[in-house]
């Protein structure tokens, strides 16, 4: 780790108004300008400000600097927001981490992470060793030439099948962003990862009121039973009624260099019978215009595979 100056701005003002790169639970910032990765100049602490809470009044509203074990052992948490929590790293980071900071958290692709080879979200230009690389963990949706790398965070795929915003601040005021907007697909710019600006701070994630998200899940398939990231993950909500969905909330992770939204899925959902073999054919269509590399050819067949597993058992005690 190399030399920096670290301060603790008082006010989210203070902090608006400071260069510098900001420190939370600091779970994935420390580990990465360890490997340096990121050596950041300056670092700003800003754990005392005032960016906690948690209402579940009408909608769901997290504080930026709430902890994600706390959220997920939060009554009235949607049931995939929470399990997508209790689902992540281990419970000492659970309580560590920030729930801003999961959302700004970056790939783990091994070669983002090792300075010694290429990488153009750490280095622009320079190439993307994964594509020919092992690539078993990458992205089959929403890649590019150069970038493969999926998003790590297991809670931002509940948030963008629920339809969550992040409230962004800076010295010129605030601005609301959707999260399916606030991700960045690669294309040719894979470094520029999201929609967040230059002296701007999360300070706020929103989850607006949907009464049927209390029937929602979130399935994680991965190589160990804990602290391990998904191969592939799906998150879904469902408005179950007369026997059949009415509407429904879909979203992947683990295959896709974003929170991967699935509206085709949904479509297809809609009207459909509470039958296995309904939920298969909706799942088709989540693995339109994926693009398998050499190590994950399995991952289209898993992840249809992991949204039929979450709709059975969402809707468990409703089928015949």
């Amino acid at each position: 780790m190399r030399p920096f100056e670290l301060t603790a701005p008082a006010t989210v003002e203070d902090a608006l108004g400071s260069a510098g790169t900001y420190l939370a639970g600091g779970t994935t910032l420390v580990d990465l300008m360890k490997l340096d990765v990121l050596t950041p100049q300056r670092v700003l602490d800003i754990n005392d400000l005032p960016l906690r809470g948690i209402d579940t009044a009408d909608g769901l509203r997290f504080g930026a600097l709430e902890r994600m074990g706390d959220i997920a052992a939060h009554p009235g948490v949607y049931p995939a927001i929470s399990r997508a929590l209790l689902l992540s790293a281990s419970q000492q980071l659970r309580n560590m981490a920030s729930i801003g900071g999961n959302l700004m958290q970056r790939t783990r692709c091994s070669y983002f992470r090792d300075v010694a080879m290429p990488c153009n979200r750490r280095s622009p230009g320079s190439g993307c060793s994964a594509i020919s690389g092992v690539n078993r963990m990458h992205a089959i949706l929403g890649t590019s030439d150069s970038c493969v790398a999926t998003h790590a965070s297991d809670v931002a795929v509940a948030l963008v099948a629920l339809d969550a915003e992040v409230v962004l601040a800076s010295a010129e005021g605030t601005r609301t962003v959707a999260l399916t907007d606030f991700y960045r697909l690669p294309g040719d710019t894979p470094e520029i990862e999201h929609d967040l600006r230059p002296g701007e701070l999360i300070t706020e994630v929103r989850v607006p009121r949907l009464d049927w998200a209390e029937n929602s899940t979130y399935v994680k398939v991965r190589d160990r039973q804990s602290y391990e990231f998904a191969l592939c993950s799906a998150a879904v909500a469902l408005d179950v009624r007369d026997g059949k969905i009415a509407n429904a909330r879909v979203a992947a992770g683990g295959v896709a260099t974003v929170p991967w939204r699935l509206p085709a899925v949904e479509e297809a959902l809609r009207g459909a019978e509470l039958t296995e073999e309904a939920f298969a054919a909706a799942a088709e269509a989540a693995v339109e215009g994926a693009k398998p590399l050499s190590g994950n050819v399995f991952k289209p067949s898993l992840l249809k595979r992991t949204i039929v597993r979450a709709l059975l058992e969402l809707t468990e005690g409703s089928r015949a």
